[in-house]
């Protein structure tokens, strides 16, 4: 087990296995460094609007750590560590690594934390965010992509990530509230559950704009009293946040 993991049972599928390690061979370690080089420009260009020069060391610990062409379809392996996204399948996409990086920085989370993520994906922001916490809890509304995420996870040995199939915009209320929340595919709002169920003095990022425009990257803050404040950091573009809502 490695990072803040603690053996929280993953749902649903397979029986664990020991996690991910870099090896001396490894074949993509040259890629993967030229990644965590172009996140750490990418910092730099962006410094005006997220108030940071650099990512946070651990949060870069944890992209060097993730394997990202775990993450990606087998024709997609020789582009896994290109900064850009990439398709996964059913209309979805890997974010890009920087994004994954910021949204995760800006979270400022510690290790003793419960996070929600909502849009699970290929499960790789959290395997990002299963090195950082002790809990992770991920909602996705594509059944295939969430049974697969689950299995990926289990693989490589995240236990402490719970992924379950369902409408990510009603939050998991069950297991709030939650330090910190994620939110993956754009949303037209900040979906109220949501607030609800973050914790008092814990964080959001979310992206919110229209459909197949440039959306803005949000940090939401909820203060010890209850009081929500949100500010606009990056323009981004992802795909939307679907739904019975």
């Amino acid at each position: 087990m490695r990072g803040a993991r603690r053996g929280l049972s993953l749902l649903p599928l397979l029986a664990g296995v020991a996690a991910f390690a870099v090896a001396a061979d490894d074949p993509y370690q040259r890629q993967r460094a030229r990644m965590l080089e172009e996140i750490r420009a990418d910092y730099v260009d962006t410094a005006i609007h997220i108030d940071k020069e650099a990512a946070d060391p651990r949060v870069m610990d944890a992209m060097a750590s993730v394997p990202r062409h775990e993450f990606v379809t087998p024709d997609m392996r020789r582009l896994a560590y290109a900064n850009r996204p990439l398709p996964i399948g059913h209309g979805q996409t890997i974010s890009q690594p920087y994004i994954v990086a910021v949204m995760t920085d800006l979270l400022n989370v510690r290790p003793g934390d419960r996070v929600l993520e909502v849009g699970t994906g290929s499960g790789y922001q959290a395997a990002v965010l299963a090195e950082l916490v002790a809990e992770v809890y991920s909602i996705e509304i594509i059944e295939p992509l969430a049974a697969q995420a689950a299995a990926r996870l289990q693989r490589l040995g995240y236990d402490n990530v719970v992924v379950r199939h369902g409408d990510g915009y009603y939050g998991w209320e069950e297991h709030d509230p939650f330090d910190a929340i994620v939110v993956t595919a754009a949303a037209s709002h900040v979906p109220p559950p949501l607030i609800a169920q973050l914790r008092n003095g814990g964080r959001m990022i979310i992206p919110v704009g229209t459909r197949f425009l440039v959306q803005e990257l949000l940090l939401v803050v909820k203060d010890e009293t209850g009081s929500v404040t949100t500010k606009q950091l990056l323009p981004v573009r992802f795909v939307p946040l679907t739904g019975g809502h």
